[in-house]
């Protein structure tokens, strides 16, 4: 055994005292370096949830589309019908991609691949969340840059299309960029594989690219604050290949048609370790790894090999004598591969060194549901929340000139097209994105060989979630949904990605808590369990003494799925003379709204209008209508309030539209500001009979607004411009900030 190591070196490791002396319970001894080591990532928070598995388990797991349980795979697993599964989840990678963008992002789009490829499904469809600073900064111009890129050329040469996802901009963000990356695919029931070690003999295979030194302590880098001296971390940032990756995947889908395979599991966030302790722990079972059989790039170290987060690498445990079977597939693909062991019927990971042993672990120890510590950490309310109490919508001015208004919010890079950047990403390889020809609120990705297409979205509003954590994060569920709903599909399941400050601070971790229970609330209610996802802590910068968080950021990823595809709703209006509805109630409110935020300077607000009992209403309305084809186009009302809600819809064909303002709500709050729960609808005049009589049934309040035009913008008898005008600003306006014009 290696030379046995004092708590100093554990310190220095990111372990407490607590943690060192249960170790120490755990092996009835003094641990040595490399064990330490395996202990220090799998403890940390990014691998083991210690500060958030309490309030994870709160969350609603079970549902009747759900295959997988939460957490126990490598991604969520829903029922399409009943031969075909769907696998989806999304990931942060936050820290690498503040330290080096470009392959911080590459990675974070590799491994969440892998995680669906490992199960046996092919991807098809990535999303991605996005947060960065201000967008004036050079600093953030060169992340955003390296980020876009990293994304694009990662996925493009993958060859699976980016279909979707939201970008927003933030001071909060300067120095602790967010990247959430999501990946979609499908697979046959029968052919799902699963992250398991079993069967006594049965042979270990790592497979991919040869063991670097990137990445080492990856997972424990990931679990720390930022700091000005965190470039120096750059060896924790992984480098990806995605040329290697796409043979992975066509490698693994040949895997799944065969009977070889065992188990599989990516190699991701503390490598080898992690995929060794968490794979025999689900096999009830142990492994013996000789770490000398692991293909190298260059002289490594045992600890070295087992920590390595060296990207486009996969566990794979194989049936005993037709691992020839398997070493064929390999071959014809051209991927490297290595026997590197064999699974043991006792609860113990063994690691050799030429001959010696280096490492003797209970894998139940190390894993998350095992021996991993769970925590309660103290919390409270912040006081920033007495700021945001004492406004008052009275002491704001209602502009003269609500005109000014609008073009002064068309400068807003939070409000106005993404198109700089998607336009990198390829979205139309595999020819399954429906979406990329016919906005839709959510992406709509094509399944070729069934009648069902699926809905998928991103969404979560940080500024709301700052104002009212609890209501902030029902408001990102319920808009998740509302996408989905308003582009034709049955909301099902969701994905998350928490990302928080420093949990040991009570202020940060009162906002995770309330998170928590606001998104257990509002799953349950529109029928969403929680597949998974990601907790993102230590997303903060600090300098000197000054510690700085970022606003509280929890993504919902959620998929749905389009039963008939001939329901499928687009964004754009599609007549002239078509009737302009909007459902929902509007309020006199404009908190928390990019209007607030950017034309009055006003940051501390309560969250916006919002009722979850009404919003399900609206749901189950639109989801009808869509049914009874009663409407031509749906839109939900988000960022930019109503008046960009509109401008999106006339887009598309370039119509235009002409509506009056409700008379008893404040112009400024109907036209810009951001209550929840609303819809925009057209009606083609030959359905108006039906449609409304359709919707005096209902309990969900609807208001005619206007009609569609020709091309001319108009608000209560005031020209606004014409559409083709506002367009040129609404969809080049973020590239002109990226290249300095003042235009």
């Amino acid at each position: 055994m290696a030379k046995k190591v004092n708590y100093t070196v554990a310190k220095q490791l990111g372990l407490s005292e607590e943690e060192y002396n249960k170790i120490k319970e755990i092996l009835g001894r003094e641990p040595n370096f490399t064990e330490l080591s395996a202990y220090s990532v799998m403890w940390s928070e990014h691998t083991s949830y210690k500060n958030s598995l309490k309030w994870l388990k709160k969350l609603p797991k079970e549902g009747a589309y759900i295959l997988a349980e939460a957490g126990k795979e490598n991604a969520g697993l829903v029922e399409i019908d009943d031969n075909w599964a769907c696998a989806f989840k999304i990931e942060s990678h936050n820290h690498p991609s503040a330290i080096e963008p470009y392959q911080g992002a590459a990675t974070g789009v590799g491994g969440i691949n892998r995680d669906i490829f490992t199960m046996g499904a092919r991807p098809i469809a990535q999303l991605n969340s996005l947060r960065f600073g201000d967008i004036n900064l050079n600093k953030t111009k060169h992340i955003i840059n390296g980020v876009v890129r990293g994304i694009g050329d990662y996925g493009n040469a993958f060859g699976v299309p980016v279909v979707g996802g939201e970008v927003y901009f933030d001071k909060a963000y300067n120095d602790n960029p967010l990247v959430n990356a999501m990946s979609v695919g499908i697979v046959r029931k029968d052919l799902v594989i699963y992250a398991i070690a079993k069967g006594e003999g049965n042979p270990v295979y790592i497979i991919g690219s040869a063991t670097g030194k990137d990445g080492i302590h990856g997972a424990t880098f990931a679990s720390a604050d930022l700091t000005e001296n965190s470039s120096e971390d750059i060896p924790s940032v992984q480098v990806g290949d995605p040329f290697m990756e796409k043979l992975l995947l066509e490698a693994s889908m040949e895997l799944a048609s065969t009977d070889v395979v065992v188990g599989m599991q990516d190699m991701g966030a503390a490598g080898i370790i992690c995929s060794t302790s968490e794979m025999s722990f689900k096999g009830n079972s142990g492994m013996i790894i000789n770490l000398d059989k692991v293909p190298l790039r260059q002289k490594m170290k045992p600890w070295e090999i087992l920590l390595s987060e060296s990207q486009e690498r996969m566990l794979v445990v194989l049936k005993k004598g037709k691992e020839h079977i398997a070493e064929k597939i390999f071959q014809k693909w051209d991927i490297p591969y290595a026997k590197i062991g064999q699974v043991i019927n006792e609860d113990m990971l063994i690691f050799y060194w030429e001959d010696e042993v280096v490492a003797r672990i209970p894998a139940s120890s190390l894993v998350v549901g095992g021996g991993a510590p769970v925590y309660t950490r103290k919390y409270r309310k912040p006081l920033y929340l007495r700021k945001i109490q004492k406004f008052d919508i009275d002491r704001i001015p209602i502009p003269p000139d609500l005109r000014d208004v609008a073009y002064k919010l068309l400068e807003n890079p939070n409000i106005v097209s993404k198109r700089w950047i998607y336009e990198q990403y390829d979205t139309m390889v595999m020819t399954n994105n429906i979406s990329a020809n016919f906005k839709t609120d959510a992406a709509i990705v094509n399944i070729k060989e069934l009648d069902k297409a699926i809905a998928i979205t991103v969404d979560g509003n940080s500024r709301y979630v700052y104002a009212d954590p609890y209501i902030g994060t029902q408001i990102a569920v319920a808009e998740a949904a509302r996408n989905i709903v308003c582009s034709g599909g049955k909301p099902v399941a969701i994905t998350n990605c928490l990302n928080f400050g420093n949990p040991y601070n009570p202020e940060v971790y009162w906002q995770f808590v309330k998170a928590i229970e606001g998104m257990k609330l509002a799953c349950e209610k529109f029928g969403t369990p929680v597949t998974g996802g990601n907790v993102s802590f230590y997303n903060q910068f600090t300098i000197g003494d000054k510690t700085v968080p970022i606003l509280p950021t929890p993504v919902i990823g959620m998929l749905g799925i389009v039963e008939n595809k001939r329901d499928i709703m687009t964004i754009p209006f599609k007549e002239k003379g078509d009737l302009i509805f909007i459902l929902g109630e509007s309020k006199n409110d404009i908190s928390s709204s990019q209007y607030l935020i950017d034309y009055w300077q006003v940051e501390n607000s309560p969250v916006p209008y919002f009722d979850i009992d009404k919003e399900y209403q609206l749901h189950k309305t639109i989801r009808q209508l869509i049914m009874r084809h009663l409407i031509s186009s749906a839109h939900d009302v988000s960022e930019g309030g109503l008046f960009f809600a509109l401008l999106e819809a006339a887009m598309g064909y370039e119509l235009g539209f002409d509506i009056t303002t409700d008379a008893e709500i404040r112009p400024d709050a109907f036209l810009f500001g951001e209550a929840q729960g609303r819809v925009i609808v057209s009606v083609p005049n030959t359905k108006v009979g039906r449609f409304i009589d359709f919707m005096n049934g209902t309990d969900v309040p609807f208001l005619l607004l206007g009609h569609v035009t020709k091309g001319e913008i108009r608000i209560d008898d005031i020209s606004y411009g014409f559409i083709l005008d506002l367009k040129e600003i609404y969809e080049n306006r973020l590239q002109w900030l990226m290249e300095g014009k003042n235009c």
